[in-house]
């Protein structure tokens, strides 16, 4: 695990450097891959990495996670309440003929698009570069959201399945209460990935690593997998005329 902490670290230091970036920013969310991201942007850029704090209507908890996360590494911390801006942004939108605030997903999408948003902001005043927290896991089934968790400038974590960011999590040091709590994007109260996803990560991981799985979880990510690739691409660009 060290040797792969040491890969991803000096990664890390290298793409900032070659993007020409101050430093990097990341959401803290008091989850799993975020934990680890932070861990090893505090290894890459001591004194550069900046965590993002940004509650929206979520569990306290998450807060307290975070905390506890950017403590053990060391690492600052900025806060940023996002449930007035998610609050006015939602009666705005939900003013026309069809209410925003009665498609839960839609509604709920929102808190990853204001906090891609706000990573942003920080990352243009800072000069600094965005890490992402997407692992490989996730952006095989798209369960990430386009323009929100899925905006990013580099992705860490990208190569690997959730179990291996769990085992990298415990080789860091991210406190074990991080590592073991059930992932969620706390897009909504009691949400988890697995319950939305209609797998668990561990059926996922092995058939990602292996290519191998039951019938059923074999459909399922195929399904997803192809459902979602245009959040993995980008915008397809239309030809001129006879090209």
């Amino acid at each position: 695990m060290e040797a792969l902490a040491r890969h991803l670290t000096a990664w890390i230091a290298a793409e900032v450097t070659a993007a020409g970036g101050a430093g990097a920013v990341f959401g803290l969310s008091g989850g799993l891959d975020s934990a680890v991201v932070a861990a090893l942007a505090a290894r890459a850029l001591p004194g550069r990495a900046l965590g993002l704090v940004m509650p929206c209507h979520g569990d306290p908890q998450d807060v307290d996670d975070a905390a506890a996360v950017a403590d053990r590494f060391a690492l600052p911390v900025s806060t940023v309440d996002l449930s007035p801006v998610h609050d006015v942004l939602l009666e705005q939108l939900s003013l026309g003929a069809s209410d925003i605030r009665d498609d839960r997903l839609a509604a709920a999408n929102l808190k990853p698009r204001l906090r891609m948003t706000t990573l942003y902001a920080f990352a243009n005043h800072l000069d600094y570069r965005v890490l992402g927290t997407d692992n490989r896991s996730e952006l095989a089934v798209g369960y990430f959201t386009k323009y929100g968790d899925g905006g990013a400038d580099l992705l860490p974590l990208g190569s690997l399945v959730k179990g291996e960011v769990r085992d990298l999590a415990r080789h860091l040091g991210v406190p074990e209460r991080i590592v073991a709590k059930p992932p969620s994007a706390g897009l909504w109260a009691g949400q988890t990935d697995e319950a939305e996803m209609g797998l668990t990560y561990e059926q996922l991981d092995a058939y990602l690593l292996t290519g191998a799985a039951p019938p059923a979880v074999k459909a399922r990510v195929d399904a997803l997998h192809a459902a979602s690739a245009h959040k993995r691409a980008l915008p397809r660009i239309a030809p001129k005329p006879g090209a």
